[in-house]
């Protein structure tokens, strides 16, 4: 009589990340930004910090790349006692070329090889407001302002776009190493993007949108570019909907949390905005489920089944 598989059902097997090294990126040196301009990219707040949270919790190891010190360390002490894993603290420039070859040696240089590589980043800088009851007005509220111009647009790419592909290519060796060390897991690419880059709304930020749509499509890119040369190393996407953010709440508390109402949001099918628990399952599902690459995964309340895609 066969034997049954139980055991590899339980939760803790299934969503097992216990022991994995991890590293979590976020913002970087960002050039040229316009008044008004906001960031998700640290990943001492906002959907980074659930991230880290999601693996540090359940017992992995997690490296937190962002510019500012204080805020790192503040993630660290906060958020980083009485649990199952680590949060470290790496000060980087992730925009950077030089700076990201350097964090590789730093990483290299601790560990045998890196389970999980979130690339968690975002800033929505300028926004125009698609409308007009003529062509010359609707000339005149998109083409006319002045913080519609090309350097914003460089920098929102540079930020959303570029340092998603370097961050992977350049990390691709330990990622393989993950693959190659441990029977039946491969390294693994969370692409933080958005629903903006799914949705066919402006929502008065194109340069946002656009990044956005980028992101998934160069998320799907290096997915097969990898699996296409030999290597083991899966690449998706979380496509999250509205999650409190500095960027959507427009700032943190002392603990590097955001707060957005419910009822702001009581309007999409949920009824409410995402929370930590959404973004954490989310996180542990495409850490850990080795069926799943080069997919996007909206995580939005039902956001795309009331507004379209």
């Amino acid at each position: 009589m066969s034997g049954t598989n139980n055991q590899d059902l339980l939760l803790g097997n299934l969503f097992d990340v216990k022991g994995k090294v991890a590293l979590v990126t976020g913002g970087g040196k960002i050039p040229i930004l316009q008044v008004g301009t906001r960031t998700n990219c640290h990943p001492g707040s906002g959907i980074g910090l659930m991230a880290v949270q999601a693996l540090a919790v359940n017992g992995a190891k997690v490296y937190i790349v962002g510019r500012t010190e204080e805020k790192l360390e503040t993630v660290a002490k906060t958020h980083g006692k009485d649990i199952a894993g680590e949060i470290i603290p790496l000060v980087g420039d992730i925009s950077d070329k030089k700076d990201i070859a350097r964090l590789y040696k730093e990483i290299e240089s601790r560990e045998k090889c890196l389970c999980i590589l979130i690339n968690n980043a975002g800033i929505q800088t300028s926004t125009q407001k698609p409308v007009g009851e003529t062509a010359e007005e609707f000339k005149q509220n998109l083409f006319e302002p002045d913080n519609a111009n090309f350097d914003d647009w460089a920098t929102t790419y540079r930020t959303n776009v570029a340092q998603l592909y370097f961050m992977t290519t350049a990390f691709l060796p330990l990622l393989q190493k993950a693959t190659d060390h441990q029977y039946g897991y491969s390294g693994a690419v969370i692409n933080i993007t958005s629903i903006s880059g799914l949705v066919l709304k402006s929502q008065a930020h194109f340069s946002y949108n656009a990044s956005k749509a980028a992101a998934n499509q160069l998320t799907k890119l290096l997915a097969s570019e990898i699996v296409n040369n030999g290597f083991k190393v899966r690449v998706n996407a979380i496509a999250p909907g509205v999650f409190p953010s500095e960027m959507t709440a427009g700032d943190s508390k002392d603990n590097q949390k955001s707060e957005i109402p419910k009822e702001k949001y009581g309007h999409l099918p949920a009824g409410r905005p995402g929370n930590d628990r959404d973004m954490a399952n989310a996180i542990l599902f495409a850490a850990t489920n080795q069926y799943l690459n080069g997919q996007i995964v909206p995580v939005d309340g039902g956001y795309l089944l009331k507004f379209g895609s």
